[in-house]
């Protein structure tokens, strides 16, 4: 049967289309004020697209309803409540109100809350979201919504973000009148966010308690043939994997998510999926509902969808790349070079914004994409470095020094490009190659944030981009509004700006000790793990920066840090534990009966007279690696202990990350080697090679 897509966009969506067919005129009018404008919804508003989204949802299967939002777990969360009202003689009517649909209480003491919340009070709520539309999963009508304190404290990662928009738009709305774009309203800043994962056979994962738990691998030999010939990247893609990415596209397709790119990656069983732009609240909330269908629908078909950022040891880990960009209601692209001088000295001011936004806020930028699953892909040959720099291709970087010199530019083609802020001519767009090895690359219209982890929801690197940019883009508007020469003093800012701010600016391979050296002399940040990263969040230069805009109070920003920092050494307790207890259980005696084997066969040899020495050899190195292994067992437990003593988050963090987590790979090493030494019907778990070829 075919499908027709363009009646299948959409489907399970209470969208514009929708609305507009269901609503009264002036409802719908009034709706549409309240998503563009930001104005409040009227109760008796809400009452009538309360009804009429029932009536829909109803007719679509639904029987609840829930308000679905995004806690600091990482993750979604969602409470169910049936439509159903009980009347007299025992029957029930489907009812939802306009304050249900506009506000919820779910109990707040159990989610993340960093102090902010005791676990004895309880109360939290739920704010509608109206700029995202509602739609429906598993028979159920989900409402995007924000979530918040009893006494208002944002408790999700979703206000922030609406916020970090709502100061971006303020500010760039007071640079394009400048301009003379009169006609703009708004401002918005946009995203694409490619999302990276594995595929493996369910059975597989099964049988790794270390996936279950912790969804990466903890010990493991690479396979004979992993992505040397890199034959897997763009190659055909398996026919189970194919089916899996047709229904995976329909169910996104269904619930209006924009799923447009699929193909294989880079490492065996992995593989990727890239929509089109959306809004970012709109393209963070589709992110999140992405994932989760990548996790269901792999079910579905006998697998089990791996979204870790290093799920395997010596093959590519997962990343998410976030493309951003800025766009007016009247849809201008800001960060797309124009045609005229005027568009281009436009384009050049929200630039060198953004470039000195990177390089005064690079530790903020580091700090939106730390976890404990990142730290094992950043500076790797498959992810940028932690070190955050931007890159601009080689006619932008040279324009760039044109201005901090004050000479014309020559480009590739012999044209002269006078620099003055009202006579630059047309740039080309996509006039460079793209670098893999930048964490923040300028790729044609857009910049391409390549440093996020694949598990990550997009809205902590994106509340930061938006706050630095406008942080910039108003210290910008403050000085041209009072220019009585608005030319020239573009023309001084541009060029007083990127002279200061152009050491952010590499080319060059992110990847080479040579980066790092001269990264160092430049004076830039090298903040290696999520531990060194953090604090940079509480800091008294961030806390300003955020309270100015209105996207933090203090309170909430200290909230998050305690959290990360929990959710970090939380993160490697459970992994320790895990190789603890497989180490323990299973690997230890399949180590003790692989050299009860070996002595009885160096035995039975000696009896007949037969040379034993190569089995005698085997004998001696599985001992000494046992020996190693119960050695490194014993200190990791030790150091599990020790941590119990601790009670400051930050040094909890900094044990697990300086001990801890050094102990796991020290005790990695012989099982590692015991692996490829041990028969596989004696070795308890599947191998890599086992893993990664498991979906034929």
């Amino acid at each position: 049967m075919t499908m027709n897509v363009s009646e299948l966009f959409g489907a399970k969506v209470f969208n514009d289309e929708t609305m507009k067919e269901r609503l009264p005129k002036n409802t719908y009018k009034s709706l549409k004020k309240t998503i563009e404008e930001g104005r409040a919804l009227e109760i008796d508003v809400a009452n009538v697209v309360a009804h009429a989204m029932k009536d829909w949802a109803i007719e679509q299967g639904a029987t609840h309803f829930t308000h679905w939002f995004q806690p600091m777990t990482g993750v979604t969360a969602e409470k169910h409540d049936s439509f159903i009202q009980p009347e007299e003689g025992g029957r029930v009517i489907m009812t939802f109100s306009g304050k249900e649909l506009v506000k919820g209480e779910p109990d707040a003491s159990s989610f993340p809350s960093g102090g902010l919340r005791a676990t004895f009070e309880a109360r939290g709520y739920t704010a509608w979201d109206p700029t995202s539309y509602a739609f429906i999963k598993d028979d159920t009508l989900c409402i995007p919504t924000a979530f918040c304190s009893y006494s208002g404290e944002a408790l999700d990662k979703k206000t922030p973000l609406l916020r970090s928009m709502q100061a971006l738009d303020k500010q760039a709305v007071r640079i394009v009148k400048l301009f003379g774009h009169d006609d703009v309203k708004r401002v918005i800043t946009t995203v694409g966010p490619e999302q990276e994962y594995f595929l493996i056979d369910s059975e597989m994962y099964d049988k790794r308690p270390d996936l279950i738990y912790t969804g990466r691998t903890l010990f493991g030999q690479k396979p004979p043939k992993g992505q040397e010939l890199d034959d897997h990247y763009f190659g055909t893609i398996k026919q189970r994997v194919s089916e899996y990415m047709k229904d995976l596209d329909e169910e996104l397709w269904k619930l209006g998510v924009l799923a447009k790119t699929k193909h294989n990656e880079v490492a065996p069983a992995q593989h990727e999926l890239a929509p089109i732009f959306s809004t970012t609240n709109i393209a963070t909330d589709h992110n999140q509902l992405t994932m989760e269908l990548m996790k269901t629908v792999a079910k579905r078909h006998g697998m089990t969808c791996l979204l870790h950022e290093k799920p395997f040891a010596g093959v590519n880990g997962s990343g998410k790349h976030n493309n951003w960009s800025i766009s007016t209601d009247t849809g201008i692209n800001l960060l797309e070079p124009g045609a005229t001088p005027s568009q281009n000295a436009q384009f050049i001011l929200f630039l060198t914004a953004v470039i000195k936004a990177v390089d005064e806020y690079q530790e903020l930028l580091r700090v939106s994409v730390a976890s404990a699953g990142n730290d094992h892909r950043l500076g790797a040959n498959e992810a940028p470095p932690a070190i955050i720099s931007v890159f601009l291709g080689d006619e932008l970087e040279g324009i760039v020094e044109s201005i901090v010199d004050g000479t014309d530019y020559v480009d590739k083609k012999k044209k002269l490009m006078s620099i003055g802020a009202t006579v630059l001519p047309g740039i080309r767009q996509d006039t460079t190659d793209r670098n893999r090895t930048s964490p923040f690359a300028f790729t044609g219209n857009k910049f391409e944030f390549r440093s996020l982890g694949s598990a990550a929801s997009i809205s902590g690197a994106n509340v930061i981009l938006n706050t630095i940019v406008a942080e910039e883009l108003e210290k910008f508007a403050d000085e041209l509004e009072k220019a009585s020469d608005f030319d020239q003093a573009l023309t001084d800012l541009v060029k007083r700006e990127l002279t200061a701010h152009k050491r952010i600016i590499f080319n060059g391979n992110g990847y080479a000790q040579e980066w790092v050296d001269e990264a160092a002399k430049r004076g830039l940040a090298n903040l290696k793990s999520t531990v060194d990263a953090l604090p940079e969040f509480a800091s008294d230069k961030s806390v300003a920066l955020f309270e100015k805009h209105k996207v933090f109070t203090k309170e909430e920003i200290m909230s998050r840090y305690d959290i990360q920092l929990e959710n970090y050494y939380k993160v490697l307790d459970i992994e320790a534990l895990t190789l603890d207890a497989m180490t323990k259980k299973d690997i230890m005696a399949a180590a003790t009966s692989y050299q009860r084997k070996l002595t009885d066969l160096v035995l039975s040899k000696k009896d007949v007279g037969v040379d034993a020495s190569t089995e005698k050899a085997q004998l001696e190195r599985a001992s000494e690696l046992t020996a190693a292994m119960a050695k490194g067992l014993e200190k990791l437990e030790a150091d599990i202990e020790k941590a119990k003593e601790l009670s400051d988050t930050y040094d909890l963090a900094k044990f697990h990350h300086d001990v801890i987590f050094a102990d796991m790979n020290e005790l990695r090493e012989p099982i590692d080697e015991l692996e490829g030494v041990i028969p596989s019907e004696i070795w308890p778990y599947p191998t890599y090679g086992e893993i990664l070829y498991s979906v034929k």
